[in-house]
């Protein structure tokens, strides 16, 4: 007898080791989990940090013999006051490395100024100018100036003109609002995502115009009216087969029908919209069926018995109680097609596209598809706009995500 306490009281106490080491292992693997993905979030808010800010140039700028923006040449205005700032520099190259202090779109700068300001007219103004993505880098020390001249992007010479002009407090940091107001551009100093951000938002009204009542429409016919048969059977399959195709397979049959056959605007957020629609239909409709089935059976049984029809019961019982699961399923649905990338790359989305479209027609991108077109590209500037524009997506993503867990409690009902 006491052999076999003792035998019972050993395998008790290894299941309870057992038991102990699974805990322990399940917390390091949340522990790991929580460690990488916080390692992820401060190497992206680390490097996209530098494109919430952008350095300016300080320019003095004749403007004494303009009466109108028409009389104002604006590329020989800007290039006269960056030369009268440095008189020194003679030579043609060293005049062509001056220019590269400021950004390309200098000129354009000078006419939204005085199209903002037309006082500026007949004076001479002293205005700030964005400079190039070197220079910005530099000032955000991700150029060693202690490297040789051979190792670095920017010269001597240039780093003298850029001392020079930190000694008269000509060059300052300030916070970057183009980045959220403007398109994209080959300028890293220049580019911005709201052209991306519209064209995203566009395609996601569409997507949730089109997925959203046929999904719910698909999923009360398939679990309130049809009845089981191997055709319901079939059908079923299928929803939950796509619901697991990769998504570039969408952007494929997207380009096939909708380009070739109707022939409807390519990278446009119509087409963008229908196919990321085809993508998070199953999706959608798979959780709206568990949102039916999660209805007590009691509910539909009474409003039987009390003698409604059985589309009144489905309407007006069944579905509002079954209306908080599916949002959360939309929004869930929605949030996967806001990071989708493939499919619109399939339809032309990866365009560049500068002008911020103005209807579902007009061709456009995306953010995700702004994203991998920044990571692409060569310029170190890019890599800070590039992990930015992450964080916006999952800025939104985070919203979407918070959307549906509120709305689920709000409208959710305790049996």
């Amino acid at each position: 007898m006491t052999n076999l306490f003792t035998t019972a009281t050993g395998h008790l106490r290894a299941r309870h080791r057992a038991e102990w080491r699974f805990r322990w292992l399940g917390r390091l693997a949340i522990v790991f989990s929580l460690g990488f993905l916080l390692i992820m979030l401060v190497s992206i808010i680390s490097l996209g940090k530098g494109a919430l800010s952008r350095t300016e140039i300080q320019l003095s700028i004749d403007l004494s013999a303009a009466s109108t923006l028409e009389d104002v040449d604006l590329k020989k205005t800007v290039r006269t006051a960056l030369f009268t700032t440095f008189p020194e520099v003679i030579e043609r190259s060293d005049k062509r490395a001056l220019l590269k202090l400021l950004s390309a779109d200098s000129s354009y700068e000078l006419a939204r100024m005085i199209e903002d300001n037309p006082a500026l007219l007949g004076q001479e103004p002293v205005l700030w100018f964005t400079a190039s993505d070197d220079i910005d880098m530099y000032e955000k020390g991700a150029i060693d100036a202690n490297l040789p001249e051979n190792r670095r992007r920017l010269k001597d010479t240039t780093l003298g003109w850029v001392r020079a002009l930190e000694s008269h407090d000509a060059l300052r940091s300030v916070f970057n609002t183009a980045f959220f107001t403007s398109g994209d551009s080959r300028e890293p100093e220049l580019a911005g995502i709201f052209s991306a951000l519209i064209g995203s938002i566009l395609s996601l009204i569409v997507c949730f115009t089109l997925s959203f009542p046929l999904g719910i429409m698909a999923a009360l016919s398939l679990e309130e009216f049809s009845k089981k048969s191997r055709w319901s059977d079939f059908i079923e399959v299928n929803i939950n087969n796509l619901a697991a195709v990769p998504s570039i397979v969408f952007g494929l049959l997207g380009m096939a029908i909708f380009l070739n056959v109707f022939g409807l605007p390519r990278s446009s957020p119509l087409v963008g919209g229908m196919v990321l629609a085809l993508m998070t239909l199953p999706t959608i409709i798979i959780a709206s069926r568990a949102a039916l089935r999660s209805v007590p059976p009691s509910i539909r049984e009474a409003a039987l018995a009390m003698g409604a029809t059985r589309v009144q019961t489905t309407f007006h019982h069944v579905l509002p109680l079954a209306m908080p699961g599916m949002l959360t399923g939309a929004i869930v649905g929605m949030a996967r097609a806001l990071g989708e990338t493939a499919p619109l790359i399939m339809i032309g989305m990866v365009a560049f596209i500068v002008d911020v479209p103005q209807g579902f027609t007009d061709a456009a991108t995306s953010l995700p598809v702004q994203i991998f077109l920044w990571a692409d590209s060569p310029e170190r500037a890019f890599l800070e706009k590039t992990s930015a524009a992450i964080l916006v997506l999952l800025g939104l993503l985070v919203v979407m995500n918070i959307a549906a867990i509120v709305l689920r409690r709000k409208f959710e009902r305790r049996y």
